[in-house]
């Protein structure tokens, strides 16, 4: 017969054991809503019916949960929650500072969007063969890579929204987005081998896997580690998943080949998750490494940037030139990472706002513009301006918006990166940021007037079959609100955008957020 034991194990000191606030949820929330919505798509699937108006209520809940996530973020600082009740870094943490919950914020809003436009753009079939579940399935994979403090877990999410995503290319299965996965899915896939690689480097150097833990111990093996050769790794696979040249030639071979709605959460999304990997990882983990390789990183900078303008102005499709246009706003982003200065990525983070609603909203754009001209090439479309004056006036906004023009959102972080790059003694790079602002003025101001302005190559507009501008109308309208609010009051989104940057910078609260009893050990 077995003895009882007596002894008594103590878990105070390894486990969470109080009761968790109910408002600690939030940080949770934006990956937990969309997943359980996306498991109920798929026991509806034979309801198509109700998938577009519940979709809308589960993205809606997410921002909810992401506004409520950021307000007590600014208010309290980052906020914890370690799965399994076990205290890091034995448990995965999921941690929620400024700028992941900022970037998680506007990513859902830009779904939420693409969410009103899907109503017109999917239809039964899409709807049947799982359209909403991949979108809130990819929705979680990027809230989650957003909010996770475990950089294993970082490349996890980024699994999840690229199958998603993979899912949303395919549907369908016309020979142009077969090819177009083909590509995309090749690519990233060379991307993701480079961040697993980059990863088990950093359990085997580090011991753990906790982006707290590892900024606290940094400094240690600094000295003995190959940590250089880490950052490259890292830049590398980030750069490869932000659409940053020479590595960019997937993102214009693929996203002009599936469905608009989905062309246009991917333009204004996917890329930017690359952007705030190389923010959290270069900046917050390895500073001194960056600098080093600051110069680099410039060069690719200006080169995404011009490169992107050029190509948008050889292109005659809409959703090709789009596509470029994407690349070229991954190139401004980089110049903040380059210079590395508080202004410079205060300016980097407020473009990832302005660029993810503002790319958005032209690719929807670009549907409106097929739905009632009844084609994407620019030799065909013509004289949307006498009849839908209001798309007209959209257009305008947007391509001021994307050209860093007044009164849009890209005047303002143009002009942090503009001011940062001279006062880092880089007049080339402000040159650069300014020609850019100039190219795609000319290759969306030439898109404006041979698609809205000039009267119509056949004489009058083409027959094409009845389109709902009513919803179209809500989803730009989605956008464009904030965009003006953007470039007409920007102190507010210059603020977060400031203090996403000094929690990156200085990762003192971040670390003491996580471990409380010695974040400065």
């Amino acid at each position: 017969m077995a003895g009882e034991t007596s002894k008594v194990v103590d878990l105070t000191g390894k486990m969470v054991l109080d009761p968790v606030p109910l408002a600690d949820w939030l940080v949770v929330a934006p990956v937990a809503i969309p997943i359980v919505a996306g498991a109920i798509f798929l026991m509806l699937r034979h309801e198509t019916k109700l998938h577009g108006w519940l979709a809308l209520v589960a993205l809606t809940a997410t921002l909810g949960a992401n506004i409520g996530l950021l307000a007590r973020v600014m208010e309290n600082g980052p906020l914890v929650m370690t799965m399994g009740r076990w205290l890091p870094p034995f448990g995965i943490s999921f941690t929620a500072d400024t700028l992941g919950a900022s970037m998680s914020l506007v990513a859902t809003l830009v779904a939420a969007a693409c969410g009103v436009y899907s109503v017109i753009d999917i239809g039964r079939v899409g709807r049947r063969y799982g359209f909403y579940a991949f979108m809130l399935m990819m929705m979680a994979g990027v809230n989650g890579a957003f909010l996770t403090g475990d950089i294993f877990n970082l490349y996890v999410w980024f699994e999840v929204f690229l199958i998603s995503s993979f899912g949303l290319l395919v549907l369908g299965s016309e020979h142009r987005q077969l090819d177009g996965a083909t590509k995309y899915a090749i690519l990233n896939l060379v991307g993701t081998m480079l961040f697993l690689t980059a990863t088990a480097f950093v359990y085997g150097i580090f011991g753990t896997l906790n982006m707290a833990d590892i900024a606290r111990s940094v400094d240690g093996a600094r000295d003995t580690a190959p940590l250089m050769t880490l950052s490259v790794l890292y830049l590398l696979a980030f750069g490869m998943k932000a659409a940053a040249f020479p590595v960019n030639f997937w993102l214009p071979a693929s996203y002009h080949t599936p469905r608009l709605v989905t062309a246009a959460l991917f333009g204004g999304v996917l890329t930017k998750v690359g952007i705030y990997a190389l923010l959290r990882v270069m900046v917050m983990l390895f500073p001194p490494e960056l600098e080093r390789l600051s110069v680099l990183v410039a060069w690719v900078a200006g080169a995404t940037m011009i490169l992107g303008t050029i190509g948008a102005l050889a292109q005659t499709d809409l959703r090709r030139l789009l596509g470029f246009i994407v690349i070229s706003g991954v190139g401004v982003m980089l110049a903040g990472l380059a210079l590395g200065s508080a202004e410079g990525l205060s300016g980097t983070i407020f473009y990832a706002f302005h660029s993810m609603i503002a790319m958005t909203a032209l690719y929807l754009l670009a549907g409106m513009m097929k739905g009632l001209g009844g084609s994407y090439s620019l030799a065909k479309l013509g004289g949307l301006y006498v009849g839908y004056p209001l798309l007209a006036a959209m257009a305008l906004i947007l391509i001021l918006a994307a050209a860093g023009l007044p009164p849009a959102s890209g005047l303002w972080p143009k002009v942090m990166l503009v001011r940062a790059s001279l006062d880092a003694g880089a007049p080339w790079l402000a040159f650069a940021i300014l020609a850019t602002g100039f190219l795609t003025t000319l290759a969306l101001g030439r898109v404006f007037i041979l698609t809205i302005w000039r009267p119509s190559p056949a004489g009058e507009m083409p027959e094409v079959e009845p389109y709902p501008t009513g919803k179209a109308y809500m989803a730009l309208g989605v956008l464009i609100l904030p965009i003006l609010v953007m470039g007409l009051y920007p102190d507010p989104f210059i603020k977060v955008a400031g203090e996403a940057t000094a929690g990156i910078l200085d990762a003192s609260g971040y670390i003491q957020s996580v471990f409380p009893q010695g974040g400065g050990e």
